[in-house]
Protein backbone atom coordinates (compact mmCIF):
# COMPACT_ATOMS: atom_id res chain seq x y z
CA UNK A 1 0.00 0.00 0.00
CA UNK A 2 0.99 3.47 -0.54
CA UNK A 3 2.32 5.98 1.50
CA UNK A 4 -0.67 8.54 0.81
CA UNK A 5 -3.49 5.50 1.17
CA UNK A 6 -1.87 4.38 4.42
CA UNK A 7 -2.25 8.01 5.54
CA UNK A 8 -5.57 8.37 4.24
CA UNK A 9 -7.19 5.15 6.17
CA UNK A 10 -6.08 5.84 9.26
CA UNK A 11 -7.47 9.31 9.00
CA UNK A 12 -10.67 7.54 8.24
CA UNK A 13 -10.31 5.25 11.03
CA UNK A 14 -9.72 7.78 13.59
CA UNK A 15 -12.89 9.57 11.89
CA UNK A 16 -14.69 6.53 12.05
CA UNK A 17 -13.93 5.96 15.88
CA UNK A 18 -15.33 9.83 16.60
CA UNK A 19 -18.69 9.37 14.01
CA UNK A 20 -19.82 5.81 15.36
CA UNK A 21 -20.69 5.17 19.32
CA UNK A 22 -19.91 2.84 19.68
CA UNK A 23 -17.86 1.82 16.44
CA UNK A 24 -18.23 -1.69 15.68
CA UNK A 25 -15.50 -3.35 14.11
CA UNK A 26 -16.27 -7.20 12.11
CA UNK A 27 -13.22 -9.28 13.74
CA UNK A 28 -12.09 -11.32 10.78
CA UNK A 29 -9.34 -13.88 9.83
CA UNK A 30 -9.03 -14.48 5.84
CA UNK A 31 -10.10 -12.42 2.27
CA UNK A 32 -13.41 -14.59 2.31
CA UNK A 33 -14.56 -13.09 5.48
CA UNK A 34 -13.18 -9.54 4.87
CA UNK A 35 -14.66 -8.67 2.10
CA UNK A 36 -18.06 -10.43 3.35
CA UNK A 37 -17.96 -8.06 6.01
CA UNK A 38 -17.06 -5.03 3.90
CA UNK A 39 -20.02 -5.74 1.71
CA UNK A 40 -22.31 -5.99 4.26
CA UNK A 41 -21.62 -1.93 5.11
CA UNK A 42 -18.95 -1.95 7.84
CA UNK A 43 -16.54 0.44 7.10
CA UNK A 44 -13.82 -0.66 9.04
CA UNK A 45 -12.47 -4.01 10.05
CA UNK A 46 -9.96 -5.93 12.49
CA UNK A 47 -8.06 -9.07 11.93
CA UNK A 48 -7.95 -10.92 15.57
CA UNK A 49 -4.97 -13.38 16.51
CA UNK A 50 -6.81 -15.95 17.58
CA UNK A 51 -8.98 -16.47 14.20
CA UNK A 52 -6.67 -15.30 11.56
CA UNK A 53 -4.44 -18.32 13.68
CA UNK A 54 -6.85 -21.17 13.53
CA UNK A 55 -7.38 -20.18 10.10
CA UNK A 56 -3.94 -21.37 9.24
CA UNK A 57 -3.55 -24.22 11.54
CA UNK A 58 -1.42 -22.47 14.20
CA UNK A 59 -1.96 -21.72 17.90
CA UNK A 60 -2.71 -18.54 19.07
CA UNK A 61 -0.77 -16.90 21.68
CA UNK A 62 1.87 -16.30 19.33
CA UNK A 63 2.02 -19.23 17.87
CA UNK A 64 3.15 -17.57 14.51
CA UNK A 65 6.11 -15.44 14.03
CA UNK A 66 5.61 -11.39 13.09
CA UNK A 67 6.92 -12.22 9.92
CA UNK A 68 4.12 -14.98 9.22
CA UNK A 69 1.53 -12.74 10.80
CA UNK A 70 2.19 -9.99 7.98
CA UNK A 71 2.53 -12.24 5.24
CA UNK A 72 -1.20 -13.50 6.65
CA UNK A 73 -3.02 -10.24 6.84
CA UNK A 74 -1.24 -8.53 3.63
CA UNK A 75 -3.62 -10.01 1.28
CA UNK A 76 -6.47 -9.15 3.53
CA UNK A 77 -5.61 -6.05 3.64
CA UNK A 78 -4.94 -5.83 0.09
CA UNK A 79 -8.80 -7.06 -0.70
CA UNK A 80 -10.79 -4.25 1.05
CA UNK A 81 -10.55 -0.25 0.61
CA UNK A 82 -11.76 0.17 4.53
CA UNK A 83 -9.27 0.82 6.95
CA UNK A 84 -8.47 -2.44 8.84
CA UNK A 85 -6.54 -2.88 12.03
CA UNK A 86 -4.56 -6.02 12.96
CA UNK A 87 -4.28 -8.06 16.98
CA UNK A 88 -0.79 -8.49 17.02
CA UNK A 89 -0.55 -10.06 20.32
CA UNK A 90 1.94 -8.81 22.32
CA UNK A 91 4.38 -7.90 20.10
CA UNK A 92 5.99 -10.94 19.05
CA UNK A 93 9.60 -9.71 20.90
CA UNK A 94 9.79 -6.89 18.51
CA UNK A 95 10.65 -3.22 19.30
CA UNK A 96 7.84 -0.79 19.21
CA UNK A 97 9.37 0.94 15.80
CA UNK A 98 9.74 -2.42 14.07
CA UNK A 99 5.91 -3.22 14.76
CA UNK A 100 4.59 0.08 13.36
CA UNK A 101 7.34 -0.14 10.30
CA UNK A 102 5.65 -3.48 9.76
CA UNK A 103 1.96 -2.99 10.08
CA UNK A 104 2.28 -0.19 7.84
CA UNK A 105 4.07 -1.86 5.04
CA UNK A 106 1.22 -4.54 5.01
CA UNK A 107 -1.39 -1.56 4.68
CA UNK A 108 -2.23 -2.14 8.56
CA UNK A 109 -3.21 1.00 10.08
CA UNK A 110 -4.43 0.56 13.41
CA UNK A 111 -3.24 -2.40 15.90
CA UNK A 112 -4.44 -4.36 19.02
CA UNK A 113 -1.63 -4.40 21.44
CA UNK A 114 -2.15 -6.74 24.69
CA UNK A 115 0.09 -6.77 28.30
CA UNK A 116 0.14 -10.88 28.47
CA UNK A 117 3.51 -11.79 26.72
CA UNK A 118 3.03 -15.37 25.77
CA UNK A 119 6.70 -15.54 23.89
CA UNK A 120 7.75 -14.95 27.97
CA UNK A 121 6.21 -17.76 30.02
CA UNK A 122 2.83 -15.93 29.71
CA UNK A 123 4.00 -12.83 32.29
CA UNK A 124 1.43 -10.19 32.70
CA UNK A 125 3.75 -6.75 31.76
CA UNK A 126 3.86 -4.13 34.49
CA UNK A 127 1.54 -1.09 34.24
CA UNK A 128 4.71 0.99 33.70
CA UNK A 129 6.20 -1.31 31.00
CA UNK A 130 2.75 -1.78 29.06
CA UNK A 131 2.63 1.94 29.14
CA UNK A 132 5.92 2.57 28.00
CA UNK A 133 5.30 0.22 24.88
CA UNK A 134 2.57 1.64 23.81
CA UNK A 135 4.52 4.96 24.21
CA UNK A 136 6.91 3.70 21.93
CA UNK A 137 4.29 2.52 19.52
CA UNK A 138 2.58 5.77 19.28
CA UNK A 139 5.91 7.72 18.80
CA UNK A 140 6.89 5.72 15.87
CA UNK A 141 3.54 6.12 14.40
CA UNK A 142 4.15 9.37 14.60
CA UNK A 143 7.78 9.70 13.19
CA UNK A 144 6.19 7.41 9.92
CA UNK A 145 3.83 9.96 9.98
CA UNK A 146 0.30 7.39 10.24
CA UNK A 147 -1.31 8.02 12.70
CA UNK A 148 -2.17 4.30 13.43
CA UNK A 149 -4.87 3.98 15.78
CA UNK A 150 -3.44 1.81 19.34
CA UNK A 151 -6.18 -0.19 20.87
CA UNK A 152 -4.49 -1.07 24.54
CA UNK A 153 -5.36 -4.27 25.92
CA UNK A 154 -5.38 -5.17 29.38
CA UNK A 155 -5.64 -9.07 30.69
CA UNK A 156 -5.89 -7.92 33.93
CA UNK A 157 -9.82 -8.92 34.90
CA UNK A 158 -8.95 -12.42 31.72
CA UNK A 159 -6.55 -14.01 34.61
CA UNK A 160 -8.10 -13.13 38.06
CA UNK A 161 -10.48 -15.00 40.09
CA UNK A 162 -12.79 -12.24 41.34
CA UNK A 163 -12.71 -9.74 38.45
CA UNK A 164 -14.08 -6.93 40.50
CA UNK A 165 -11.18 -7.51 42.89
CA UNK A 166 -8.72 -6.33 40.00
CA UNK A 167 -10.96 -3.02 39.20
CA UNK A 168 -8.65 -0.42 40.49
CA UNK A 169 -5.72 -2.09 39.35
CA UNK A 170 -7.31 -2.01 35.76
CA UNK A 171 -8.40 1.58 35.99
CA UNK A 172 -4.82 2.78 36.59
CA UNK A 173 -3.68 0.75 33.90
CA UNK A 174 -5.92 1.68 30.99
CA UNK A 175 -5.66 5.68 32.37
CA UNK A 176 -1.74 4.46 32.05
CA UNK A 177 -2.28 3.65 28.62
CA UNK A 178 -4.36 6.64 27.91
CA UNK A 179 -1.42 8.80 28.76
CA UNK A 180 0.92 6.73 27.11
CA UNK A 181 -1.33 7.44 23.80
CA UNK A 182 -3.74 5.00 23.61
CA UNK A 183 -6.36 6.19 21.31
CA UNK A 184 -8.51 3.48 22.81
CA UNK A 185 -8.53 0.69 26.03
CA UNK A 186 -9.65 -2.42 25.84
CA UNK A 187 -9.87 -4.39 29.18
CA UNK A 188 -11.04 -7.88 28.26
CA UNK A 189 -13.53 -10.26 29.83
CA UNK A 190 -16.02 -7.87 30.77
CA UNK A 191 -18.47 -7.99 28.38
CA UNK A 192 -21.29 -9.31 30.26
CA UNK A 193 -20.36 -7.64 33.85
CA UNK A 194 -22.54 -4.00 33.31
CA UNK A 195 -21.10 -3.02 36.58
CA UNK A 196 -17.32 -3.06 35.18
CA UNK A 197 -18.29 -1.93 31.76
CA UNK A 198 -19.82 0.95 33.80
CA UNK A 199 -17.02 1.90 35.46
CA UNK A 200 -14.42 1.55 32.79
CA UNK A 201 -16.19 3.29 30.99
CA UNK A 202 -16.79 6.65 33.54
CA UNK A 203 -12.84 6.22 33.93
CA UNK A 204 -10.83 7.13 30.97
CA UNK A 205 -11.44 9.55 27.58
CA UNK A 206 -10.91 7.42 25.08
CA UNK A 207 -12.84 4.59 23.40
CA UNK A 208 -13.35 1.55 25.61
CA UNK A 209 -13.34 -1.78 23.92
CA UNK A 210 -15.55 -4.58 24.80
CA UNK A 211 -15.88 -7.85 22.79
CA UNK A 212 -19.27 -8.60 21.48
CA UNK A 213 -21.43 -12.14 20.61
CA UNK A 214 -22.86 -11.10 16.86
CA UNK A 215 -25.78 -12.79 18.09
CA UNK A 216 -25.65 -13.58 21.61
CA UNK A 217 -25.30 -9.38 22.78
CA UNK A 218 -27.39 -6.15 22.23
CA UNK A 219 -25.61 -3.26 20.60
CA UNK A 220 -28.07 -0.94 22.38
CA UNK A 221 -27.03 -2.18 25.33
CA UNK A 222 -22.97 -1.53 25.00
CA UNK A 223 -24.69 1.79 23.60
CA UNK A 224 -25.96 2.55 26.85
CA UNK A 225 -22.92 1.49 28.81
CA UNK A 226 -21.23 3.81 27.14
CA UNK A 227 -18.75 1.54 25.50
CA UNK A 228 -16.66 3.10 22.23
CA UNK A 229 -15.45 0.05 20.17
CA UNK A 230 -16.47 -3.49 19.94
CA UNK A 231 -14.60 -6.16 18.25
CA UNK A 232 -15.75 -9.89 18.18
CA UNK A 233 -12.36 -11.49 19.05
CA UNK A 234 -12.85 -15.18 18.19
CA UNK A 235 -16.48 -14.76 18.50
CA UNK A 236 -17.69 -14.33 14.81
CA UNK A 237 -15.84 -17.22 13.92
CA UNK A 238 -16.87 -19.81 16.36
CA UNK A 239 -20.76 -18.52 15.54
CA UNK A 240 -20.29 -19.17 12.03
CA UNK A 241 -18.85 -22.44 13.50
CA UNK A 242 -21.58 -23.48 15.14
CA UNK A 243 -23.81 -22.55 12.08
CA UNK A 244 -21.18 -24.60 9.72
CA UNK A 245 -22.39 -27.34 11.96
CA UNK A 246 -25.52 -26.97 12.05
CA UNK A 247 -26.05 -27.08 8.30
CA UNK A 248 -23.71 -29.96 7.26
CA UNK A 249 -24.98 -32.00 10.28
CA UNK A 250 -28.34 -33.77 8.58
CA UNK A 251 -25.91 -34.80 5.95
CA UNK A 252 -22.63 -35.93 7.72
CA UNK A 253 -22.93 -39.89 7.95
CA UNK A 254 -24.98 -41.27 10.23
CA UNK A 255 -23.53 -43.28 12.90
CA UNK A 256 -24.40 -47.33 13.28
Amino acid sequence: MDFHTAVERAQRLKQLHADHKPLVLPTVWDVWSARTAAGAGFHALTIGSHPLADSRGADDHEGQTFEEVLAAVRPIIAAVDIPVSVDLEAGYGQEPADLIAGLIEVGGVGLNLEDTVHSDGGRVRSTQEHADYIAGLRAAADKAGVAVWVNGRTDLFLHADDPAGVLDEAIERLRAMEQAGADSVYPVRIQDDDELLTAVTGAVAVPVNSTAHPVKHDLERFRRLGVGRITYGPLLQLALTDGMKDMLGPWAPQKS
